[in-house]
């Protein structure tokens, strides 16, 4: 088995980053058009998520379904990735940074609500391990240099 990144074939190296390109993208569909607990599976058991500004850090498998799973079922959310830069360490180990813009309300029961700003801009910092052929999550951090309240819509259309 290769142990350095070095070692690896290019092949191989651009097959593991098409997969935690895609676990990245995986994210963020399943928050905003699947089913927001599925993320948790994203994630090793003992999978981490957490923002160091404000001290929050869910941890564990189950922990991350239940908070994700939390979300309110009025939420209309969209999340834009984009510069997502992967560096494989090695044939079983890498890492990744992806910046994120998202949009969304709570309250919203059917249609389209206004354009507005994004609630969040970041970036992400992931850390992977393949595992039986399958490359997951072991942890998301979270930074959030641009960001502010959920709007809650008191009535369709308005804020």
């Amino acid at each position: 088995m290769t142990t350095s990144a070095e070692a690896l074939d290019p092949l191989e190296r651009l097959f593991a980053e098409r997969a935690c390109e895609r676990v990245i993208v995986e994210f963020v569909r399943r928050l905003d058009l699947g089913d927001p607990s599925s993320v948790a599976d994203l994630f090793m058991p003992d999978g981490v998520w957490e923002w160091p500004r404000g001290d929050r850090r869910v941890e564990g498998r189950e922990a991350l379904r239940s908070y994700f799973g939390s979300r309110p079922e009025n939420r209309l959310s969209r999340r834009m990735s984009t510069n997502i830069l992967v560096t494989v360490n090695s044939a079983s180990a890498a890492t990744a940074t992806s910046y994120f813009a998202t949009y969304r309300v709570d309250g919203c029961t059917d249609g389209m609500v206004p354009a507005r700003l994004p609630a969040n801009v970041g970036h992400y910092e992931d850390t992977f391990r393949k595992v039986e052929n399958t490359w997951i999550l072991t942890s998301r951090v979270t930074h959030l240099p641009f960001g502010g309240e959920t709007v809650r819509l008191s009535h369709f259309g308005q804020s």
